[in-house]
């Protein structure tokens, strides 16, 4: 994809991985949108970046993704980019999980619905677009499983798949498709604290922007980068060497 002279669109791009995308794209030259449930949120990403435009938006609502993608195509005709970036990770285990269904449906909805239902409403104005790129933002989790967070794992096993397929069957179209698979990154993902020991944020940031910059269509760092080549005997022998290490750090999981 072309890297300046955009119209981006970035969901949960209030903070985290969302708005270190969206500060990249306001250097390189882009008008960028971000979107977020918390107003509180999105007014503190304004302060730091005056040319910011937000909109209160809760993508696991279908009413709120219609009327976001009405209030985008109305005030941003030009529109040429969406990131698909607003996700929530929540440890469960599954032989003790006590909350009720609506807690780990929430999961599914802003990780997996949410983004298929807005690239479905936006995919026809995308396409008549001179260049257009949709971008998923899915995890490393999507090809290994983090046990410990096993609904998280299979919405970005979802998503995996939903952006191969999307990328297939927009291949004679204007629209490109990129996959963006993040290791574990220096975020409140999941909670205050919890990834402390992940990539720092800005490395992440710049070698993800090397790979739009190389025309990349599945982007990894890291370990993720080696995961898409993985054999399974790797990617099975992986996932269990994680999640043994987790229950010796987590042991009343």
């Amino acid at each position: 994809m072309k890297l300046s002279g955009n119209t981006i669109l970035i969901t949960g791009g209030a903070s985290g991985i969302g708005l270190a995308f969206a500060e990249q794209f306001l250097k390189e030259g882009n008008e960028v949108i971000v979107v977020g449930r918390r107003e509180e949120k999105l007014a503190e990403a304004k302060r730091k970046y005056p040319q910011l435009h937000t909109k209160v938006c809760d993508v696991s609502v279908e009413q709120d993704r219609i009327q976001l993608y009405e209030w985008v195509i109305k005030e941003f005709p030009q529109i040429n980019v969406f990131v698909n970036n607003a996700g929530i990770q929540q440890r469960v285990n599954l032989l003790n999980a006590k909350n009720d269904w609506r807690f780990y449906q929430n999961e599914l909805a802003i990780n997996v619905e949410g983004p298929i239902h807005l690239s479905m409403l936006l995919l026809p104005h995308l396409t008549k677009q001179k260049e257009a790129t949709i971008i998923n933002i899915t995890s490393g989790l999507a090809i290994q499983p983090g046990v410990w967070v096993p609904i998280y794992s299979a919405t970005k096993a979802a998503m995996h798949s939903f952006t191969v397929t999307l990328r297939q069957q927009l291949e004679n179209t204007s629209v490109e498709v990129v996959e963006v698979l993040p290791p574990a990154v220096n975020t409140d993902l999941g909670g205050v604290g919890l990834h402390t020991f992940g990539a720092p944020l800005n490395d992440f940031i710049a070698g993800i922007f090397d790979g739009l910059r190389n025309q990349k269509s599945e982007i990894g760092y890291g370990g993720t980068e080696k995961r898409l080549t993985a054999t399974k005997e790797e990617i099975e022998q992986g996932m269990k060497n994680a999640w043994q290490n987790f229950l010796k750090n987590n042991p009343d999981f």
